[in-house]
This record gives structure tokens, C-alpha cells and sequence, in this order.
């Protein structure tokens, strides 16, 4: 590719605005190298733009991709994105929900002329920033769609489909921060909650501002070199070192995902062909599964020689969309995609990246994205269904995908609540240790001379007598420590079954103490006299209390639900694993009735004996 082969700016059709640019637009880009993970990433700032191109129209898109070749070609760098409802610019038979309907352009790109410093208030933003986010799908269309889907499938029309919808929310920023402050609060919080991948920020001015970071790149073209890594098969992260490893390897043995990758790689083979030299286009990596904070997902690498006369309006041809987001075969996936989802997907499922000096194109397919007009955000979520795929399953996994928005959208802190006895601390050791595996899950700093000296200093407040000290460690790192008096423990404590179950479990807001609490203050106890709530998950296995962990004597064994079942490992229940009183094992709903003991457990009360209110599950 040289710069003769790429249009010149001066030849493009008057149809592609040119705004000026202005000081409100600017873009950071936090890239991964697709070529080797490991090394340094493309962290670069861009402040005023020397111009935008923007694509209100189909006809307008590969114009748009044009200008921004032949920009790079110039020596400046472009950053943009191109939304999903572009796709009839490449293909007309790909179905989308008219461009009318989308209240962003088609295809938006700011060109630099320069770069800048990576700004020091996107580590540490100046404000916290708060969203509740709301389904727009309810559990009963969730499954009509399905059914729609699996009878597709069945009929032979297709093989997959990528079924996604929206999660919206309204942005609440702290104190007297400025929106600009929000906004970065924001993209910090994201990139803590899904660190790593290709994650961008892009403030297009009056369309808003759009949040991306997404681990799945889409593709790498430079040096005519052709790189796609598909992202398809997931997977939830454990709640043991060693079930996350037994989920990852089930997860690269499973049948479903491994034929849900395998189909998307075929489709990128396909597309790739339409711009590669004859023969060249391999897989180099199959089935390479990926830990990510929240979820493990499954990659393949697909590579491809482009053609000498090939540009990037033409890559975008063969490849947009990316198949990992619309289904196989691709045209049918859309159309189906097209009735199903009631709403344009915008950025979300597009591509997202930057062109480089010289040409070198970079773009992630943007899923775990957010965008922000005014206060309102959004953010899409979905899933890949085939001939196997099981409502309930698909459900499940796109809650563990929008865990990563779900930690963004809340600011919270590392808890640990311990006892205080005459100025030593019980447990202190495991307490430390298990903040400190929060820490790491969470990307939090962690200096533990820096935590035993706060602790430490509250001991010496507190020479004698006993006192509940509690512990939090914010998102930078700062410990803060507060004891109260601790009342005497009862000898006998009423705990009352839950209800309903704990839609959570399985979260990590439960796998690790934090002072995000709602799901457990959700089951507060009402009366009095109950003095906590025992917990079940939607699987109907008993999992934990609300403020400690249960222990129950069936057939003469004292047990304690495992890990597995979703519940925090406490330090009381350790302590008790590690003595031989309690083993570990799945405990039912309907086992209840069998328990001749109960017992609430942890650290600070110790082992209280215990009533079930009602004493077992009512038929």
C-alpha cells in the first residue's frame, strides 16, 4: 500500500463533511499489541482535532474510510469508529434497522496531527460517578427470542445468531465535579473493571461520548499483514484457583463453544479470502482461552496476505461486520437479528479503533462499550446462540458479561470486618490475606505496610476492651479504619430462610467483600428477633448468611456449602475448615428438613448456635 493507491482528501465527494475541528473533541487509545500481548501498549492522548469526517448516510461510509487512509497516508492519525447500522454501505443484502433511526452518525473519525501526554486524571479521575442500569429485555421476550432462534437453527436456515439488547441507565457525578470529570470518572472505572484489550474514549462532540473497553480485537492490517481474533465461547471465572481452572479447560473441551468458535472462524476465513492473496489465509491459533476479570473467553487468530491494490474502505468490505457479532451464515444471522432487537446497536458491535501514520489500522470489535448522551448511557449486551445453546445458560452468561459495567457504575471499596480484643486483632493474618486477593482481583493498590499501620493506629486508640473494626480499602489504594463497640454475642440466634434466591451468588460482589451491599441488604431480616438471613442460590442450594457464613449438622457431619455454590470464604469458616469441625458439600433447600443442627459462622462472632425460622423450606 502506498500513498498513490489511497485517494487524496482534495478528490473526495463535497457529500463528506469537514467540521473544523474543536477543542471539545479528543480521544485516548489504550491498545493491546495484537502482535504480542506482552509488550508496551499503544497509549497515546489527542487533544483538538484537526478535523472530523462524519458519514450521516450509506453512500457516505466508504468515502469517510477513504479520507482516513489517505489521512494516515499523510502522516496523521485518525481515530473513529464506524456503528453496525454501516453495514449495508459494504453489503446491501445485510439487514440493519434503518440509519434514520440511529442518533449518532454512521461513522464519525477525528484526525490528529499530533499526538499528546497521556492525561494523569485518567488513573486518578477527580470525581466518582454512580449509574443503575436497567434490562431493556424482560426474562419472558428473553425466552419468545430464543425460541424464534433455536427453531431457526432447527429449520436449517442458520447455523448461529448473536443475539444481544440493552442495558440503559442514567449517570449521577458527584459533589460539584463537571460533566468532563464524570465522564472520565467513568472510562477510569471501566478500564479498572476490564483492564487490558483495546480500550478507547472517544468525546465526538454533540453525539456524545463513547466508553470502549473491549477485550476482542477485530482486526490488525499493516504492512499488507491481515490479523483477526475472533472472540466467541465464555466461560464464568471460578470461585477457587482450582475450579477456574477446571472452568477454563471445560470451557476449551465444551462441544457448544468450541463449535460456536469454529463457525465464526469460518466466516472470517470467508471474508478474509475477498482481499487476500490466493492461499494465503490460515488459523495460526484455535480455541486460546483468555482469563478476564469477570468471564474467560475463547480466541482464534485468523491471518491473512491482503492484496497489493487493497485499501481500508476494502477491508471494512469483506469483514463488516465482524462475524463474532452477527452469526453464520452472516446475511440470514442479520436479517434475524434485524426482527429480533427492537433497537439500532450503534457503536456497539461496530468497530472501533485508530489508523496510524503511515496506515496501520487497529480496530477492536466494540462490545463491553458504553456510550453517554447527556446523563443517559447505554451499554449492549448479548451472546452467540447455536443448535445447543439452553435459555436459562444464555441467560446466565450475559450476567457475568455485564459484571464489568456493573463494577464500573458504582463506587466501592475493599471490606473487612474483624475483631479488636484488648488491642490485638483476631485473625489478622487472614483478614490481611484475603483483602489483599480482593485487591489483586480488582486491579486495587495494595501496600500492606501502608494497611498495618492504619490498623495499627486504631489499636492504639483502642487499648482494651472489644471492638468491631472496620476496614476499607478505596479504588486507589488509601486504607481507612473505624472501630465500634462490640456488644456481647448471643448464645442463641434465629436465622430465616430466604424467600427468593440470590440472583448474585455467583457475582463477585459476593466471591469477595466489598462495601457494595445492596444484594445483601436486599434480605435484612424485618423482625427483631431474626437475627440474619439464610441465603440460597437460583439453583436452590444453600450458599451463606448475609453477615457470615452457616454450618449444618446432616447425618451426624457438620457441613458448610462450598465455595462453588457462591458465597464469600470467610475467615471464620476457614478457621473452622482448617480444625476438622466442618467439611465442605453442596447443601439443597429440601436437605434443611434433614439439618439436627445450624450454626452461624464467622470472624467476629465466631460459632453461634442457630434456629431456621421457618425451620424448613414450606412445599
Amino acid at each position: 500500500m502506498t500513498p498513490a493507491d489511497a485517494p487524496s482528501p482534495h478528490d473526495l465527494a463535497p457529500a463528506i463533511p469537514e467540521v473544523p475541528g474543536g477543542a471539545v473533541c479528543s480521544a485516548l487509545i489504550d491498545f493491546s499489541d495484537p502482535q504480542d500481548p506482552a509488550a508496551s501498549r499503544l497509549r497515546l492522548a489527542f487533544g483538538t482535532a484537526r478535523l472530523h469526517l462524519q458519514a450521516d448516510t450509506l453512500p457516505e461510509v466508504r468515502g469517510v474510510l477513504d479520507a482516513v487512509q489517505a489521512h494516515a497516508l499523510a502522516g496523521r492519525w485518525c481515530v473513529g469508529y464506524v456503528a453496525y447500522e454501516a453495514a449495508p454501505a459494504f453489503d446491501p443484502a445485510l439487514q440493519v434497522h434503518a440509519p434514520g433511526a440511529l442518533p449518532a452518525p454512521l461513522a464519525w473519525f477525528a484526525v490528529y496531527d499530533q499526538t499528546m501526554p497521556w492525561p494523569q486524571d485518567v488513573a486518578a479521575p477527580a470525581a466518582t460517578v454512580r449509574a443503575d442500569w436497567q434490562p431493556l429485555l424482560a426474562r419472558a421476550d428473553f425466552d419468545a427470542s430464543m425460541a424464534s432462534i433455536l427453531h431457526a437453527i432447527g429449520e436449517g436456515e442458520l447455523y448461529q445468531v448473536n443475539f444481544t439488547t440493552t442495558l440503559q441507565g442514567a449517570l449521577a457525578v458527584d459533589g460539584e465535579a463537571s460533566p468532563t470529570d464524570g465522564t472520565r470518572a467513568l472510562f477510569a472505572a471501566l478500564q479498572r473493571a476490564q483492564p487490558g484489550g483495546y480500550a478507547a474514549y472517544l468525546d465526538t462532540g454533540p453525539h456524545g461520548q463513547v466508553m470502549s473497553v473491549s477485550p476482542e480485537l477485530f482486526f490488525d492490517w499493516r504492512n499488507r499483514d491481515l490479523l483477526a481474533r475472533p472472540m466467541k465461547g465464555t466461560a464464568r471465572r471460578g470461585h477457587t484457583p482450582e475450579e477456574d481452572v477446571a472452568l477454563a479447560q471445560t470451557l476449551r473441551s465444551s462441544p457448544k463453544e468450541r463449535a460456536e468458535n469454529v463457525m465464526v472462524v469460518d466466516l472470517l476465513r470467508n471474508d478474509m479470502s475477498r482481499v487476500a492473496e490466493p492461499f494465503s489465509v490460515t488459523v495460526e491459533r484455535l480455541f486460546h482461552t483468555e482469563a478476564l476479570p469477570t468471564v474467560w473467553q475463547m480466541t482464534s487468530d485468523v491471518l491473512a496476505r491482503t492484496r497489493e491494490s487493497t485499501s481500508l474502505a476494502d477491508v471494512f468490505g469483506a469483514l463488516f461486520p465482524c462475524g463474532s457479532v452477527t452469526g453464520a451464515p452472516k446475511v440470514r444471522a442479520m436479517q434475524m437479528i434485524r426482527a429480533l432487537e427492537p433497537e439500532p446497536r450503534g457503536v456497539y458491535c461496530g468497530a472501533l479503533g485508530v489508523v496510524q501514520p503511515g496506515g496501520a489500522a487497529t480496530f477492536n470489535v466494540p462490545i463491553r462499550t458504553v456510550t453517554l448522551r447527556g446523563t443517559q448511557v447505554r451499554c449492549g449486551i448479548g451472546s452467540g446462540i447455536t443448535a445447543d445453546a439452553r435459555p436459562e445458560g444464555e441467560w446466565q452468561e450475559w450476567g457475568y458479561k455485564q459484571a464489568f459495567v456493573q463494577r464500573a457504575s458504582q463506587a466501592f471499596s475493599l471490606l473487612e470486618t474483624m475483631a479488636l480484643q484488648d488491642g490485638r486483632f483476631r485473625h489478622l493474618d487472614a483478614h490481611l490475606a484475603r483483602m489483599q486477593g480482593g485487591a489483586t482481583h480488582f486491579a486495587t493498590p495494595w501496600e500492606e505496610a501502608r494497611v498495618r499501620a492504619c490498623l495499627q493506629a486504631v489499636a492504639l486508640e483502642h487499648p482494651s476492651g472489644v471492638w468491631r473494626v472496620r476496614l476499607l480499602l478505596d479504588a486507589h489504594g488509601a486504607p481507612q479504619a473505624q472501630a465500634y463497640a462490640l456488644a456481647e454475642s448471643p448464645a442463641r440466634v434465629r436465622l430465616q430462610v430466604a424467600d427468593r434466591p440470590l440472583a448474585e451468588a455467583h457475582g463477585e460482589f459476593v466471591r469477595f467483600k466489598t462495601s457494595r451491599r445492596a444484594h445483601y441488604d436486599a434480605f435484612t431480616p424485618t423482625d427483631a428477633a431474626v437475627f440474619d438471613t439464610l441465603l440460597w442460590n437460583p439453583e436452590g442450594e444453600i450458599t451463606e448468611c448475609t453477615r457470615g457464613n452457616v454450618a449444618l449438622q446432616i447425618g451426624g457431619q457438620w457441613v458448610t456449602p462450598a465455595l462453588a455454590c457462591g458465597l464469600l470464604a470467610g475467615v471464620g469458616r476457614a478457621q473452622a475448615l482448617a480444625s476438622g469441625r466442618v467439611v465442605e458439600a453442596v447443601v439443597r433447600r429440601e436437605d434443611l428438613a434433614q439439618a439436627t443442627g445450624v450454626a452461624f459462622v464467622n470472624s467476629l462472632r465466631g460459632w453461634l448456635a442457630a434456629d431456621l425460622y421457618p425451620p424448613f423450606p414450606q412445599a
